[in-house]
C-alpha cells in the first residue's frame, strides 16, 4: 500500500551514489528495520453504509479530527457513507484482508465471527439505555472489543445505536402478529434466531436493499431504530412502528489487523485515543437524532404503537433459547451475567 524509504535497494541499485560498504553498521540497520510509514502522512479509510451525516459517520470524522491534532496532522480519516464501498458484509471482507482501513457496521454484523459481539445482541438483555452504556462503555464492553482481535479485526469503539424495534404494513402488539411474517434481519445468525424464535420467517438482506424489499411486497416487516426507519424512508411502505424494543445492538468501529500491526506504538495509541473520544460526541449526536427522527416520521405518517401496549412478557418468554443458544461458553455465560448484574 505504501512506497518504501529510500533505502538500501536505492544504494545497490545506484553505484555513483554512496556505496553501501561506506554505511556504517549503524545506519546500515536503521535503514532496513526503521518503518517507513513513521515519516509518511496516512489518510485512513473508513467505510459506512449511511450517509455521511449520520451519526455514525460524524463520529468517525471527528475521530479523524482527533487523530490529526494528536499527530501533528499526519494522520487523517476520510469516510465513505452510503455503502459507497459496498454492503456491511463487502466492507468487513475488505478490512479483513487489509484492503480498506476501517469499518463501522452494526456488531450484529459480526456474530459469525466474533462469538462476543453476539452478546450485546442478546433480545431484551438491557433494562434500558442507561443500563447500556454502563456496561458498553464501560468493562464489559472492552471485553466485548478485545474479543474481534482473534478474528482479524481491532475493536476500537463500540456506539450505541438506541433500541431496535418491528416495523411492517400493520400494527404488532404480541408475538401472534407475527406469525408467518417475512422480516429483514440483518445477516447474522442470531437476528435470524431472534426473529425465527417470533415465529416470523427472516430474511436476511444488506440494508441499501430494504425499501425495495418492502415497496415491493419482498418483505413484510422490519427492524431497526428510528433513525435508520427514517433515513431510508421505510415508513413510507411500512407505516406502523411498533415499539418491540427487542434489542439495543450496538455499533462497533473496527480497524484491519493487517494494517495495525504495521503502524508503530505511538500511532496505535493515538488511534485509540481517538476512537474513544469520539464516543460522547456520538452519543450527543444520537441522541438528537433518535428525537428529531421520531419527529419525522410521524410528520411522515407513521403510526407509533407504544411500547406501553406491547406484550413485552410474551416476546421475551419467546426469545430465551436464544440466549441459551448464543451464549454458550463459560466465558460468555459470565460475560453475560456480569452485564445483567450491573447497575
Amino acid at each position: 500500500m505504501f512506497k518504501p524509504l529510500v533505502g538500501v535497494h536505492y544504494f545497490l541499485e545506484n553505484p555513483l551514489k554512496i556505496k553501501l560498504r561506506l554505511l556504517s553498521p549503524l545506519i546500515l540497520a536503521s535503514l532496513i528495520s526503521f518503518p517507513a510509514q513513521t515519516l509518511m502522512a496516512r489518510t485512513f479509510r473508513s467505510a459506512d453504509v449511511h450517509s455521511k451525516d449520520f451519526p455514525t459517520n460524524m463520529a468517525v470524522m471527528h475521530m479523524g479530527e482527533e487523530l490529526s491534532a494528536a499527530t501533528g496532522g499526519k494522520d487523517s480519516i476520510k469516510v465513505f457513507g452510503d455503502s459507497s464501498l459496498g454492503s456491511e458484509k463487502d466492507t468487513i471482507e475488505q478490512v479483513k484482508i487489509g484492503a480498506l482501513d476501517m469499518v463501522r457496521v452494526s456488531s450484529a454484523a459480526f456474530n459469525g465471527i466474533v462469538p462476543e459481539s453476539s452478546i450485546p445482541s442478546l433480545p431484551f438483555l438491557f433494562r434500558d439505555i442507561n443500563h447500556l452504556r454502563s456496561t458498553m462503555y464501560g468493562a464489559q464492553g472492552e471485553k466485548v472489543l478485545a474479543g474481534f482481535e482473534k478474528a482479524g479485526f481491532i475493536g476500537l469503539a463500540l456506539y450505541e445505536s438506541g433500541a431496535r424495534s418491528l416495523y411492517a404494513k400493520k400494527p404488532i402488539k404480541s408475538i401472534a402478529d407475527t406469525k408467518g411474517l417475512k422480516i429483514r434481519v440483518i445477516p447474522s445468525d442470531l437476528m435470524v434466531g431472534l426473529v425465527s424464535a417470533m415465529g416470523a420467517s427472516p430474511t436476511p438482506m444488506p440494508f441499501a436493499e430494504v425499501y425495495t424489499g418492502l415497496k415491493t411486497g419482498l418483505l413484510d416487516a422490519a427492524e431497526n431504530n428510528y433513525p435508520s426507519y427514517d433515513e431510508a424512508k421505510h415508513f413510507e411502505s411500512a407505516p406502523f412502528y411498533s415499539e418491540t424494543m427487542h434489542v439495543m445492538t450496538p455499533e462497533v468501529l473496527v480497524f484491519s489487523k493487517k494494517i495495525w500491526d504495521t503502524l508503530t506504538p505511538q500511532e496505535q495509541t493515538a488511534i485509540r485515543a481517538a476512537a474513544k473520544a469520539s464516543v460522547p460526541y456520538y452519543v450527543k449526536l444520537w441522541e438528537a437524532k433518535e428525537i428529531a427522527s421520531k419527529d419525522a416520521v410521524i410528520k411522515g405518517g407513521a403510526k407509533i404503537i407504544p411500547a406501553s401496549e406491547i406484550d413485552r412478557k410474551g416476546f421475551i418468554a419467546a426469545e430465551k433459547p436464544v440466549w441459551d443458544k448464543f451464549a454458550n461458553t463459560p466465558e460468555l455465560k459470565a460475560l453475560v451475567q456480569e452485564i445483567v448484574n450491573a447497575k
